[in-house]
């Protein structure tokens, strides 16, 4: 029996935004968990957090659970590295985009308690949102622990997997929407002779804002936008224009091209 509780194979920026959050949250020992991870350096960075690390995925054998923290492209490649050290009964959570569930248990070989998750960037700032499904033999005991272990690191809720693919739609390609419309607020105020550093400051911080107003209260987004529009202000023309553009519709044939592609991704 390992010594670890967690495994983790791959040692990126989220697997070591997970580390981070477990080990602040107290949800897991640092002692109790091993990263995996072929680049020194960065085996370097995250053995300052107080966890063990190896060069070899093999190192994961015999953990209770095990997180797959792999890009989709190295997946096939990391299981078949592991494929004969996971335990039979050992929650394997991947969070690698557009691979099921199901193509994970036959690189596995029908090994694991099987759950998949799609976080997002935001995780690396404690504030990520993350949806789980339930894969093979994945227990409620399984789901629990996982969405624990990534409500550490902000929000967690728990779909069917078919559902996956619209939660990578929204929440998982969602920071880059929201990147993009602050790069045009910013655009926008130098265009109308701000300074560059002014605007962002303006962009930045109106929108996290607007973001913690928003989750703090129970009223609905258009209700919020509501308020904020005086009748014939400026706010109001701002809207006018957008839906004389067609912005919202833009946006979510946006998020449909987004789920259409992780569904094309995932044959």
């Amino acid at each position: 029996m390992s010594k670890y509780q967690l495994g983790i194979v791959g040692g990126g920026n989220m697997a070591e935004a997970i580390v981070r959050g477990v080990i602040v949250k107290k949800y897991v020992s640092p002692g109790a968990i091993v990263v995996c991870e072929p680049v020194e350096a960065r085996r370097q960075a995250i053995a300052a957090m107080g966890v063990a690390v190896a060069g070899d995925n093999a190192a994961i054998a015999d953990c209770s659970r095990v997180l797959l923290a792999v890009k989709p492209q190295k997946m096939a490649e990391a299981m078949g590295q592991i494929a004969a050290a996971v335990q039979e009964d050992a929650t394997v959570i991947s969070i690698a985009a557009g691979v099921t569930t199901a193509a994970i248990d036959r690189q596995l070989g029908g090994r694991g308690h099987i759950v998949r998750v799609m976080p997002n960037t935001p995780m690396l700032v404690g504030e990520g949102m993350s949806a789980l499904a339930a894969g093979p033999r994945a227990t409620a005991h399984d789901l629990d622990w996982a969405r624990g272990m990534f409500a550490a690191c902000g929000m967690a809720v728990v779909v069917d997997e078919p559902m996956i693919d619209a939660v990578t739609a929204v929440s998982g390609s969602g920071p880059a929407y929201f990147f993009y419309l602050v790069e045009a607020m910013i655009a926008a105020g130098v265009a109308e002779g701000l300074d560059a550093d002014v605007a962002r400051t303006l962009a930045v911080q109106t929108c996290v804002g607007a973001g913690k107003l928003m989750a703090q209260s129970a009223e609905a987004p258009e209700v919020l936008r509501a308020r904020v529009t005086s009748p014939n202000g400026t706010t109001q023309r701002a809207i006018e224009t957008m839906e004389t553009r067609a912005v919202k519709e833009a946006i979510v044939a946006a998020v449909r091209a987004a789920a259409d592609r992780s569904r094309e991704l995932g044959k």
